[in-house]
């Protein structure tokens, strides 16, 4: 699903408006008709009260017409106009005059009673447009909004949050209802906070302009997903699932190896061989009987020699920083041309030594988490600067980054995509390993690299959120990944088989 600037999706509406033969007004009774029904379906008990905070702009006009639909379907609403949002526009001001001729008054300071957990604070202060910091008077209601203690439903946007640039201050929302396009400032790691849960509403702009108008940002939704999953082959036998080479494991983190080994298998090729140190040799044969291994060195790896040629190859999980390891490591990216997975130390060893990435195969996949990508690329001022700087290094070195965090992105070719699955109870250790053995297993099985790095991430988060409702965020940990694998495998199939 494509993701546009705040420019963008004000074209979008206008060439909406032009093409089909509508004002704003009508397009603006869509959108809110939206999140009526929307709340509608989610509220249906109407001893629901819904308080309504609305600027004085288009998204407080939006807030105005989801009001008058509340109010004639006989639920309470009540309704803040909130001073300090400028100048009132046009939609606005006529849905000002519907909400009067309907009978429902706007800042009342009515006290009403509910009941508890039937309370609902509607945010429709500010949309896209924010380009300024609030004044007093809006800092009040949003500190207003984010202490009462109710569910909050911000509409398109958190009011305060900003579409360019870090916002400090902004509606703290259990839900965001956004119109058409997700947005990329809700998807930045330091805007988390801001909100728990967005529902992407369809209020109709028009699908030709959508599908021809390029952008650099991407969201990996279902429909994503499922185009790029390929089936295993009815026919298919392990030596045409491909075979996957994991490097990695040192004395004391021979798990990290093991973890990747087995997810590599477990994302469905059909061979994987592990290349360790000696240390592990009885480790991983007795916790992995289905995984091949070669050794070297009793420590650490020495040296990376192998006689076959592997489909794919995830290296670093574990594997340490020794000296001899980093010059094995050098040998290995001269030489090797099977499509490349480097993760944890060997991405170490390489941001150490940048030229080294001049030896990379074209599309090799890096899958760093946060200070592996400073390191890498170099430090950034805020969210939106970081984004800017992975784009720029993934095609400056034609690779395909992998930035892992709360929403994983990943680049390539000057474009991002930003993986929406995954939870809190990834933040454990090992989760990371997993995912190199996902995106290194799905490589192995003739995936094309881009393919194989946006599945594989929103494989890994779709297992992560299954099994949580299982085990909890609390005790999840890496190996529950692996084991939730196949039910995130059937849960796509399933979504599939409906279409």
């Amino acid at each position: 699903m494509k993701i546009f600037d705040a420019i963008k999706i004000r074209e979008a509406d206008e060439t909406t408006i032009s093409r089909q033969g509508i004002t704003s007004g009508e397009l603006m009774e869509r959108a809110g008709s939206e999140v009526f029904l929307w709340l509608k379906r989610k509220f249906p008990d109407k001893e629901t009260v819904f308080h309504i905070f609305c600027g004085k702009g288009n998204n407080g006009g939006d807030g105005l017409v989801v009001a008058r639909l509340l109010h004639k379907d006989n639920y309470k609403a009540v309704v803040d106009i909130v001073e300090g949002t400028g100048t009132p526009s046009p939609d606005f001001s006529d849905n000002l005059d519907k909400l009067s001729e309907c009978g429902l008054a706007c800042n009342t300071n009515e006290v009403y009673e509910y009941k508890k957990h039937k309370i609902v604070y509607l945010d429709a202060v500010f949309g896209i447009g924010l380009n300024r910091e609030v004044g007093e008077e809006v800092r009040a209601v949003i500190e207003k909004i984010n202490n009462s203690g109710a569910k909050v439903i911000s509409i398109d946007v958190p009011s305060g949050m900003f579409m360019d640039r870090k916002t400090e201050l902004a509606v703290q929302s259990d839900i965001v209802l956004t119109f058409q396009f997700p947005k990329l400032a809700f998807y930045l790691a330091g805007n988390c906070r801001f909100i728990k849960e967005i529902e992407i509403l369809d209020i109709g702009l028009d699908k030709e302009f959508i599908g021809s108008e390029a952008t650099h940002y991407h969201l990996t939704d279902k429909a994503e997903a499922h185009r790029r999953y390929r089936p295993v082959p009815h026919h298919a036998h392990k030596g045409t699932q491909g075979h996957a080479l994991i490097i990695g494991g040192s004395y004391g983190k021979m798990g990290a190896a093991l973890l990747s080994a087995k997810a590599a298998l477990r994302s469905g090729c059909g061979l994987v061989t592990a290349y360790i140190p000696k240390c592990g040799y009885n480790i991983l044969q007795t916790a992995f009987p289905e995984a091949m291994a070669l050794t070297d060195g009793e420590e650490q790896i020495t040296n990376i020699s192998f006689d076959f040629k592997p489909k794919a190859i995830g290296l670093g999980m574990g594997m340490g920083q020794h000296p001899e390891t980093q010059q094995a490591l050098l040998e290995l990216l001269k030489k090797q041309q099977s499509p490349l997975v480097i993760d944890a130390d060997a991405l170490n060893i390489v941001s150490y030594n940048k030229e080294w990435l001049a030896h990379f195969p074209e599309n090799t996949i890096l899958t760093p988490h946060p200070k592996e990508l400073e390191r890498l690329i170099g430090p950034w001022g805020d969210d939106f600067e970081k984004v800017e700087k992975i784009r720029a290094f993934a095609k400056e070195n034609n690779i395909i980054l992998v930035a892992k965090d709360a929403f994983t992105l990943i680049a390539f070719d000057d474009v991002v995509y930003i993986n929406p699955t995954g939870n809190s109870g990834l933040a454990t250790g090992g989760s990371g390993d997993v995912l190199t053995g996902i995106i290194t297993g799905l490589l192995a099985q003739s995936y094309p690299p881009a393919d194989a790095a946006i599945f594989g991430v929103y494989l890994h988060g779709l297992a992560a959120d299954i099994g949580v409702c299982d085990v909890s965020r609390q005790a999840f940990t890496a190996s529950d990944i692996i084991y939730y694998l196949g039910k995130a495998y059937l849960t796509i199939e399933a979504e599939k088989a409906q279409k």
